[in-house]
């Protein structure tokens, strides 16, 4: 499904997305009749300094002005590798990206990510994870950070790292590794209408807190990282 197809099939009723140099900005029209912001960044555009705070200004100037739920679209490539923007702070334009998403999710504003293309790094980070619930569509390619980038970290050859990612989604790129470990809520139906599956989801999102960690041991693809958030929770209490 092209970009437009998607917005078609989750907005029927109408909407006013545009597409500005890859920055996708507008509001839709819900089948319950509510009002939807959407915001996201398409065309596998890498996210760098101008687009994260051009993003960051639509969900500000929304959260005082309007209601409802927040959609975020993505398709993009990592974060943008330049020296401009790494002089300029770009991990502060993603991290001010991420929290201005969890801030409006915290007052009254869900938000609910769709990754509909690619998208990797700082880039998956600051939009897609930093909503409440990230939905995949068929055909989504993500990468927490992809394995050739992992073996230089790592310092772990090309082939250990192969080998592990058959076993342990931690090290494998793609969307059904994600959402074994829990980042993933779930994957749409591109054969069903996407806004029955929007409807559906915002009737039962899950709670505000974070519980991936959670799933992804339900899942099994991430068997102690919620036994450890627990742990270092009830320590932080006791140490009050």
């Amino acid at each position: 499904m092209t970009l437009d197809d998607i917005i078609a099939s989750l907005f029927p009723d109408g909407h006013e997305v545009s597409n500005d140099n890859g920055v996708l900005h507008g509001s839709a029209t819900l089948r319950s009749g509510g009002t939807m912001l959407v915001i996201g960044i398409a065309n596998r555009t890498a996210l760098g300094v101008d687009e994260a705070i051009r993003l960051s200004a639509h969900v500000l100037k929304s959260i005082g002005r309007d209601s409802g739920p927040i959609l975020v679209l993505v398709d993009s490539d990592s974060q943008r590798m330049s020296k401009r923007d790494e002089l300029l702070g770009l991990n502060e334009f993603l991290a001010h990206l991420a929290k201005v998403l969890i801030h409006a999710d915290m007052n009254g504003r869900p938000t609910i990510g769709v990754l509909y293309g690619h998208s990797a790094a700082g880039a998956l980070l600051a939009t897609g994870l930093a909503t409440r619930v990230l939905v995949g569509l068929p055909g989504a390619d993500p990468a927490v950070m992809d394995l050739p980038s992992m073996a230089k970290v790592t310092k772990l050859s090309m082939e250990a790292l192969q080998e592990k990612a058959k076993s342990t989604p931690v090290f494998a790129p793609g969307l059904s590794n994600l959402a074994q470990m829990g980042a993933v809520h779930m994957t749409w139906s591109n054969a069903a209408s996407l806004a029955d599956q929007l409807e559906a989801l915002l009737a039962d999102m899950p709670a505000a807190q974070d519980r991936r960690d959670a799933l992804g041991k339900q899942r099994g693809g991430r068997l102690k990282a919620a036994e450890i958030a627990e742990r270092v929770r009830d320590l932080a209490l006791q140490a009050r």
